[in-house]
């Protein structure tokens, strides 16, 4: 009898042990008020690990948001349309992408003072911090170029043409870049040191890319288009599409990838994160689709808890069509914008 109470248990302990971990849920909504000048524009979210902060652009304004309090830790005020940022911690600064005024706008990490201005160009977007190089890439998606900055010197390097519209880019960390040509449906491979790109690989099955991250250790992209709305995965040193592409949601506009578990993340527009595993380096398995809300395309991981954060705001019902809009955009209301945290 014991022993088979003993057996009962060991098999009822192993049924348990062996359950699916469960899904990605809303566990947190921080509302913040709106942007100076009433825009509810919002884009990329960056996370910075070591400070615990989370830095969101917010239409003329970055809000630094406290990690672990969900408390505003300041703001940087007094730019016109912005886009994303990238930190320097080691010099105490970050850059970021201001689209309209075509800079790429200096602050302070302390003080979150505006301390100079380097002209870009228009449409400034996709910005990272190469620790490679130890340059700042700023892309500029109209006039398809690339601005580089020396952030110690707080100098224009170079200006790179590019041959096609950038969106989101990534460093590998050993000096080569990888970003998306929306309009080629290709990636380029920018050698970050010398300045110049050294490949043109196609994303397709996938069209239109506009997301990207990396697996560095086993040298993976997960790159993710609009049209067709797809994610692949790519060889990063010859640009082989490895495996068979998985459907995703509509306007996707942010992908990550987290080392520790294995998880590859796409944000979509229409309200829905697209969750994968990395089985392998040369398997990608599809986990769950978890619904999010309208507009909370834009992404970040928190690597300390797993969570996963986008950031949205309430939306007005698109207007009628008319012969000269025959596809209407809905707009976000003003003081609506908010962070969404997303655990298991």
């Amino acid at each position: 009898m014991q022993r088979s109470i003993f057996v009962f248990c060991f098999l009822l302990a192993g049924v348990f042990a062996f359950q699916p971990a469960p899904g990605y849920h809303l566990i947190k909504t921080i509302p913040f008020g709106a942007a100076p000048g009433g825009s509810e524009y919002f884009d990329y979210i960056n996370f910075d690990a070591a400070a615990r902060r989370i830095y969101l652009s917010h239409g003329t304004e970055f809000l630094v948001v406290d990690a672990d309090s969900g408390r505003l830790a300041g703001t940087v005020t007094g730019l016109k349309r912005v886009h994303g940022v990238a930190l320097v911690p080691e010099l105490g600064r970050g850059f970021i992408s201001d689209g309209d005024a075509g800079h790429a706008v200096i602050f302070d990490l302390k003080t979150f003072k505006i301390i100079g201005h380097l002209k870009a160009d228009k449409d400034a977007d996709s910005i990272l911090y190469d620790p490679a190089s130890k340059r700042i890439f700023v892309f500029n998606g109209e006039p398809n170029s690339c601005t580089v900055i020396d952030p110690a010197k707080k100098t224009v390097v170079a200006t790179l043409a590019l041959g096609g519209a950038p969106e989101q880019a990534v460093a590998d960390g050993k000096g080569m870049i990888y970003d998306n040509l929306e309009d080629k449906n290709e990636v380029i491979a920018i050698d970050s040191r010398a300045l110049r790109i050294v490949a043109r690989w196609p994303v397709a099955p996938a069209g239109q890319p506009v997301s990207i991250a990396m697996d560095r250790e086993h040298r993976r992209l997960f790159i993710a288009g609009r049209n067709p709305q797809t994610l692949v995965v790519m060889n990063p040193d010859n640009g082989k599409i490895i495996g068979e592409p998985f459907p995703i949601g509509a306007r996707v506009d942010a992908n990550i990838f987290d080392p520790e578990t294995g998880m590859v993340a796409s944000s979509t527009g229409d309200g829905t994160i697209h969750i994968f595993h990395e089985d392998s380096p040369d398997k990608l398995s599809a986990v769950e689709t978890v619904k999010t809300e309208f507009g909370a395309k834009t992404m970040a991981l928190d690597p300390k808890t797993h969570n996963l954060l986008v950031d949205t705001a309430e939306f007005e019902e698109a207007p009628a069509a008319t012969p000269q809009k025959k596809g209407p955009q809905r707009r976000p209301k003003p003081g609506t914008f908010h962070l969404l945290v997303y655990g298991r």
